[in-house]
């Protein structure tokens, strides 16, 4: 009765929590620099071990039927990798003249969340078996997109500089190796309620994602600012777009609150390897990146509260 008790208390409070965690995580960064390195390798651990007990608390046996939801799936691919490039490519016009921050945006922008995705859907509402049996296609879309985009919208010559390496490694830390964790245990009939680690843990990510980079964007000063307004656009926008699809493809209440959260998070955990790979000519990249991530995080504390408003039963 305590642990539900203190279950329940956790995600009561769970909004100023997350908050709280990007303050920490903001502070820990500008006192304690030293600390980035270790924050930073501790990152991807944390978001895989949320994202086992996100995926325990799926009845796994029922992804099968999710992926035969062809609307579900064509309104998600559609919106990804349709409507949002077109949008990215008109708030992005803007930077035209700042190639690092134009290059920086378009990369963490075309790129659709695979994996606090999942954790955002489900405090939403939304049908988060049908999203987390759909983010094989989304991680394989953008990897196959993305060559393609960025240097299409850009107007500059960065395909080469695009690789598969992260993109692969991200797929079997952050998505293979926490699904096969949690079938097999579903399978042996493991009983595991870790459900109220769930808060915790997003609150360590958070912190470690925000205090690993927070250097490098309080680094940058005014020229980051510009992102902003942009990000925020996005945010507002890309949710915006979410419900029109949802509407236009009569998904019912769940997948288009799914599909909605798809739309407006991005993939910066999953792209910032990338960016830390450009050479020294972009080496704003890595912090155009972490403040996608910051504004987002900000921006789906509320949407988490609002989408369920907006998309009702």
């Amino acid at each position: 009765m305590d642990l539900h008790r203190g279950r329940e208390a956790l995600e009561r409070h769970q909004v100023p929590l997350y908050l709280a965690a990007l303050v920490l995580g903001l502070a820990l960064g500008a006192l304690l620099p030293a600390a980035a390195p270790v924050l930073e390798v501790a990152v991807e651990p944390a978001i895989a071990a949320l994202l086992l007990v996100t995926f325990l608390g799926v009845p796994l046996t029922h992804l099968g039927a999710a992926l035969r939801d062809g609307r579900f799936l064509l309104a998600l691919l559609a919106l990804n990798f349709m409507v949002i490039p077109l949008l990215a490519a008109v708030l992005t016009r803007p930077l035209a003249g700042s190639p690092e921050l134009l290059i920086g945006a378009l990369l963490v922008l075309l790129a659709p969340c695979i994996d606090y995705v999942i954790v955002f859907t489900a405090l939403a509402g939304g049908a988060r078996e049908r999203l987390l049996a759909a983010t094989p296609l989304l991680m394989a879309g953008q990897m196959l997109a993305l060559p393609v985009l960025l240097p299409l919208l850009s107007g500059l010559d960065v395909a080469v500089l695009i690789e598969p390496g992260p993109f692969v490694r991200a797929l079997l830390l952050l998505i293979v190796a926490p699904l096969a964790g949690a079938w097999a245990l579903q399978r042996l009939a493991v009983r595991l309620d870790l459900s109220a680690t769930m808060v915790p843990l997003m609150v360590v990510v958070l912190v470690s994602v925000v205090a690993s980079q927070s250097d490098r964007v309080l680094g940058a000063g005014a020229q980051l600012a510009r992102l902003v307004p942009v990000y925020a656009a996005f945010l507002v926008l890309a949710t915006a777009a979410g419900i029109l699809v949802a509407r236009a493809a009569r998904l019912e209440v769940a997948s288009a609150r799914a599909l909605t959260v798809s739309g407006a998070t991005r993939n910066s955990l999953v792209v910032l390897p990338l960016a830390l790979a450009m050479p020294a000519s972009l080496a704003l990249v890595p912090a155009v990146v972490v403040t996608q991530t910051l504004v987002e995080l900000l921006g789906m504390v509320a949407l988490v509260h609002l989408l369920p408003r907006l998309l009702r039963r």
